[in-house]
C-alpha cells in the first residue's frame, strides 16, 4: 500500500546544462586473445576525453553484450563520475542498435559518436567546433583526417564548390598521423602516394577542413538524427548499418561531411603500443568551460535541383575522363591523378 506523497511529483527537471554528449558503444565479450587489451584501450579513450575536452560534456557508454567482469568495471567508472549514462545490454544487440539507445532521446545540440579505441588529443574539441563555426553547412566533423575520402558521400560539396578555388588539393598536414591510422587498421606501411595530398575546403576566417571523413569518430549536429531510419539495424557490425544510420543522415539533412585539417585523435586498435602510452601520459588536463556559440540551426535539406545535380555528379564519376578532369582542375599532377584512379 502506498503511504504519503511522492516528493518528486510535479517537480520540474533541473539538469546540468550541457551542449555536447559523447556516445561510446562497447563490445568486450571476454578479456583474452583478441580482446585482452580492449578494456585498457577503452580506459585510455575515456580518460583522454576527460583530460582534453574543454566543454562540460556528458558521456554515455552502452555495454553491448560485454562480459560480467567488464560490466562490473564499467559500474565502477560510473561511480567515479567518469561515465554519466551507462546502459547495460546482456545480449549483444549490435553497434548501431547500441547507439540508438541514446540517439533517439539525446537533447544535446552536438553529439560525438566514437569507437572505444580512440585516443583523443589536446585541441580536438576546439578544432572540431572551429570547423562547425567556419562551415555552417557542416553536419559531421571528425578530428581524424584519413586518406581518399574526397568522393565518399561528398557530392554536395563538389557540386557547390566545383568552380571555386576553396575546394582544392593541398599538402597533407600530418603525414605521420596518417601512417599511424594505416597501422591501426592492419597496414604495415603507407606508401607516399596515399599521403602526399588531400582534398580540402577553405571556410570562414581561413579555416581549412578536409573533405570527407571516416565514421569511427565524428561529431554531429543533433538535427542530423531526425533522418534516422525508423527501425533498428539487422547487423551486429558492418553491412550497410553505419552508412544508413551515421553517414546517410548527414547528406539527407543537407550537411557536409568534413574532418579537421590536422590530426587530433588516434585510432588505437585492440593492442596498446608504447607510443600510445607516451602520447596519453603527455596529455594536458584542460579546464572545462561551455562553448561560446550554439550554431546548430543552419542545416536545410537540399532542394530538388541540388538533389538532381548530386545524382548527375555521382553518375559522371563512373567515367574516368570526367574524374581525371576534376582531379586536374583541383590541383593534382598527372602522376598523382594516375595514383588516384588506378
Amino acid at each position: 500500500m502506498r503511504q504519503g506523497d511522492n516528493i518528486s511529483k510535479d517537480v520540474l527537471l533541473k539538469l546540468t546544462p550541457c551542449m555536447h554528449r559523447v556516445i561510446i558503444p562497447l563490445y568486450i565479450p571476454e578479456e583474452t586473445e583478441y580482446y585482452k587489451d580492449s578494456f585498457d584501450v577503452f580506459s585510455m579513450c575515456l580518460e583522454s576525453l576527460h583530460k582534453t575536452s574543454y566543454t562540460k560534456l556528458k558521456i554515455s557508454v552502452v555495454s553491448n553484450g560485454c562480459s560480467a567482469g567488464i560490466n562490473s568495471k564499467l559500474l565502477e567508472l560510473q561511480q567515479q563520475g567518469l561515465i554519466d549514462e551507462l546502459i547495460i545490454e546482456r545480449e549483444a544487440i549490435g553497434k548501431i542498435n547500441s547507439l540508438l539507445k541514446v540517439l533517439r532521446t539525446v537533447e544535446e545540440p552536438f553529439i560525438t559518436i566514437t569507437d572505444g579505441d580512440v585516443l583523443f588529443l589536446n585541441g580536438w574539441e576546439d578544432k572540431v567546433f572551429e570547423v562547425f563555426e567556419a562551415f555552417p553547412k557542416a553536419g559531421m566533423v571528425s578530428p581524424v583526417p584519413v586518406f581518399r575520402t574526397h568522393f565518399r558521400l561528398t557530392s554536395n560539396i563538389w557540386v557547390r564548390y566545383l568552380f571555386n578555388k576553396r575546394l582544392y588539393f593541398r599538402e597533407v598536414n600530418n603525414q605521420n598521423a596518417l601512417t599511424k591510422f594505416a597501422n591501426s587498421i592492419g597496414w604495415s606501411r603507407l606508401d607516399e602516394k596515399w599521403k602526399d595530398t588531400i582534398l580540402t575546403l577553405q571556410g570562414k576566417q581561413d579555416v581549412t577542413a578536409v573533405v570527407g571523413c571516416s565514421h569511427f569518430v565524428g561529431t554531429y549536429k543533433r538535427d542530423i538524427f531526425k533522418y534516422l531510419p525508423k527501425v533498428n539495424s539487422n547487423y551486429k557490425l558492418g553491412g550497410n548499418s553505419e552508412f544508413l544510420y551515421t553517414d546517410k543522415p548527414v547528406i539527407d539533412a543537407g550537411g557536409y561531411r568534413l574532418a579537421t585539417y590536422d590530426n587530433y585523435a588516434y585510432h588505437m586498435g585492440n593492442t596498446i603500443e608504447s607510443w600510445m602510452l607516451e602520447t596519453y601520459n603527455a596529455l594536458d588536463i584542460i579546464e572545462h568551460k561551455m562553448p561560446l556559440k550554439n550554431n546548430n540551426d543552419f542545416l536545410l535539406k537540399d532542394n530538388l535541383i541540388m538533389k538532381l545535380a548530386r545524382f548527375l555528379f555521382e553518375k559522371l564519376l563512373y567515367f574516368k575522363p570526367f574524374k581525371r578532369y576534376l582531379l586536374k582542375k583541383k590541383g593534382l599532377t598527372t602522376k598523382q591523378i594516375e595514383n588516384f584512379i588506378s
